[in-house]
């Protein structure tokens, strides 16, 4: 596979992500696709660490998310191996045996359980994982565990990504300091359904795995499930925060508990600076989009409007082409099967509306628009004059640099 161009709405600078205590990391190559660049992580957890976790609904899940699912009820974590390059999908026995084989590896190498070993892979579908390749750099991925290795973990669980995805904040709980960082990766095959990529997230909090399991959720559908590059949600789709409870706060059991508010909030916050990573990585992206919807039945219907906007071909190509042709926006509307008033519909072009009362506006600045589709950061806003509820969904444009990309994938 032909490395790409790094994508030019990635960020000037990638953050710099501290240690977590109780949390240690490290990369290593593996060989079994990529050359010349590490393919495999893994990360240490203190004991009593809790874990929280969401996974595709994808009815062809791969066989690390059957792992995941299968232990995610014992809540406790001691150990992440994430491989890039063979998804270990639709494998068969032979990909239940890489799982078992894998985990199996990790435990006696971190003298733990294997059924608090945490998998992931991502890549080609269909390909048997060598999970000989895995086991047989443990005892280097042991000996280099770091806390200060995010970014080079960042870059080993990369695939199409044109460039690593971090993301780091502090808050406090009961006056204590508490970090959360988080890695992603993802580029194609992006939708959301409640997760949309692979992102590992690791904070010193004390949390209760019930309490963290909610809050993951919480925060996805302000988040990943506010995303979406092409419309396709992936196989081996996972999202895993873990919690060493090493800041030492008082463990509350109830998510809304207004103690956890500034943890809610960072939470959110780190998940949705990732998600909006990967939408400025989309492959063959130009230009990051986000589109705003309003005025809907319910928040679940501003989400389908909203994703209908942003999953369109003929939106995506006229942003591509900076065409600021409103009434493919008309039209998505529409075709989402929601309810939605025509005569009331308002839709805005970064700061100026484009229509209403079921037309044009006479005053409408075709000029403008247009100006504002050739940008780098596309804004679209639509009110569909029924009820109260809104969404945010975060996507990019369509253009000849997917097809090349997904053209040659596996070449």
């Amino acid at each position: 596979m032909a490395a790409h161009p790094v994508s030019p709405l990635a960020p000037s600078k990638l953050p710099v992500l501290p240690p977590v205590a109780g949390a240690r990391l490290a990369t290593a190559h593996s060989g079994m696709r990529y050359q010349g660049r590490d393919d495999l992580v893994m990360m240490e957890f203190a004991p009593g660490t809790r874990v929280a976790g969401l996974f595709t609904r994808s009815s062809m899940p791969g066989a690390p998310v059957d792992w995941c699912r299968k232990i995610l009820s014992g809540g406790n974590a001691r150990a992440l191996v994430v491989n890039a390059g063979i998804a270990n999908v639709f494998t068969g026995k032979a990909g239940q045996q890489s799982v078992k084989t894998t985990a199996d590896g990790a435990a006696k190498t971190l003298g733990c359980r294997a059924s608090e070993v945490y998998l992931a892979s991502t890549g080609v579908i269909g390909q048997i994982l060598p999970a000989e390749k895995i086991v047989a750099q443990m005892p280097k991925l042991k000996a280099g565990l770091d806390g200060g290795n995010w970014l080079a973990a960042a870059k080993a669980i990369m695939t199409t990504d044109t460039f690593p995805k971090l993301a780091t904040v502090t808050c406090e709980i009961d006056g204590r300091k508490v970090t959360i960082n988080g890695i992603a990766k993802g580029s194609g095959m992006i939708a959301p359904d409640m997760a949309t990529m692979l992102a590992f997230l690791v904070t010193d909090a004390k949390l209760a795995a019930e309490t963290l399991q909610a809050l993951l959720k919480a925060a996805a559908n302000q988040s990943f499930n506010c995303l979406t590059v092409d419309g396709d949600t992936s196989t081996s789709d996972t999202v895993l925060l873990f919690a060493t409870g090493a800041a030492g706060n008082a463990a509350h059991s109830k998510p809304s508990d207004k103690r956890l508010a500034d943890f809610r909030r960072a939470l959110v916050q780190v998940m949705s600076e990732l998600a909006q990573l990967i939408a400025r990585d989309g492959e063959g992206a130009q230009k990051l989009v986000t589109i705003e919807v309003t005025g809907a039945k319910n928040d679940g219907s501003a989400r389908i409007i909203a994703r209908a906007i942003a999953n369109s071909p003929l939106v995506k190509t006229a942003i591509a082409g900076g065409d600021a042709n409103w009434g493919r926006i008309v039209m998505a509307v529409g075709k989402s099967a929601e309810p939605a008033d025509r005569d009331k519909l308002v839709i805005k072009i970064g700061d100026k509306p484009v229509t209403a009362r079921g037309m044009v506006r006479p005053d409408h600045d075709e000029a403008y628009a247009t100006r504002h589709f050739k940008g780098r950061d596309v804004r679209i806003s639509v009110d569909v004059g029924i009820g109260k509820g809104t969404a945010k969904v975060w996507t990019c444009d369509l253009t000849h640099g997917y097809i090349d990309i997904n053209a040659d994938y596996r070449s």
